[in-house]
């Protein structure tokens, strides 16, 4: 497994060294790696929709209703995993951890079918196995400027003077500043003169049953003029990401895999293509998995001193969905 990604990184290298256009696919743990050349991507296998750069077209609506029915695990199941970090936070292990479960979902949509359908601006389908559409980017690089974009804060927007009850939350502003001073370290690994562009501001995401308001920041940071020929070892110095593992981070990550009920596989990995002078990724949240025998939606949330429990579950619940007006 070491060897694949050590693998992945080179190819990246080689890659971005000769402005070779490609698209990389990265799972949470690092061990089966993508990195495929861009002209190479199969439509047949493998369809994304990159902030508007697509290998494929759109699609119409179909003139059908829409089943998307969820089964959640049971909340003393949710409760069981929920008090074990708990325990591991008052140990002083960890500060912020995100705690992901399984979802069954029923739907009489398939993987393609929702790739087409839904609204995000980042989606990728791949091989049948799994669809993403993520509201969340991971890094962007343009002109020698990175700049990372972590989200944490959700809440529905139905929920009277919802912006402001979420901007003024006490446990979410403390859990999106956790995240902002680990990417911010991240960044600092890999550039110069990181700061916080923009704190805190507010993206809308529609789906079949409700609204959702997701709160993010952009954090910014100078790269070297050649930083294209070291593109591998750049990405993968910042994974996992943040947002979706914890802080402190290799500690978390070791917490996580002792405390999640499941593998998650391709799940908060990332994904994003270069194409040979620009750079874009997402964090493969929303994510739905077909195992053959059912689909699985992938969904969690930040755990912190501050958390109650009830709300952390509704709040997975929440993020199972997909955004399909």
């Amino acid at each position: 497994m070491k060897n694949q990604k050590l693998f992945a990184i080179q190819k990246m290298n080689e890659y971005g060294k000769n402005k070779i256009p490609f698209l990389f696919i990265i799972d949470f743990e690092m061990q089966e790696p993508q990195i495929i050349k861009l002209e190479e991507v199969n439509p047949a296998e493998i369809l994304f929709d990159i902030n508007g750069n697509r290998n494929c077209l759109t699609a119409k609506p179909p003139n059908m209703e829409i089943q998307f029915e969820k089964h959640p695990v049971s909340f003393s199941t949710f409760r069981l995993s929920f008090n074990k970090v708990l325990k591991e936070i008052h140990a002083g292990n960890t500060y912020l951890l995100n705690l992901t479960f399984p979802t069954k979902i029923e739907t009489n949509l398939i993987l393609k079918e929702m790739f087409f359908l839904s609204e995000a601006k980042y989606k990728l389908f791949y091989k049948n196995e799994f669809v993403v559409f993520s509201p969340e980017p991971f890094v962007s690089i343009d002109n020698f400027s990175i700049s990372s974009y972590p989200m944490k804060g959700t809440i529905d927007a139905a929920v009277t003077n919802a912006a402001e009850v979420i901007l003024n939350d006490k446990k979410e502003t403390a859990e999106h500043n956790t995240i902002i001073d680990l990417i911010r370290n991240d960044l600092n690994m890999v550039a110069k003169k990181v700061h916080v562009e923009k704190y805190r501001y507010i993206d809308k995401v529609i789906t079949k049953d409700k609204t959702l308001l997701q709160v993010s920041s952009k954090i910014t940071g100078e790269l070297e003029a050649n930083f294209n020929a070291h593109i591998g070892d750049l990405i993968f110095s910042l994974l996992p990401a943040g947002s979706i593992s914890g802080a402190p981070k290799k500690k978390t990550i070791e917490i996580i895999k002792n405390t999640e009920t499941y593998s998650r596989g391709f799940y908060t990995g990332i994904f994003g293509y270069f194409d040979g002078a620009i750079l874009d990724s997402a964090v493969m949240i929303r994510f739905i998995e077909n195992t053959g025998k059912e689909m699985i939606y992938k969904s969690g949330g930040g755990i912190t001193f501050m958390s109650d429990a009830e709300s952390e579950y509704q709040e997975l619940i929440d993020k199972v969905y997909v955004p399909i007006a």
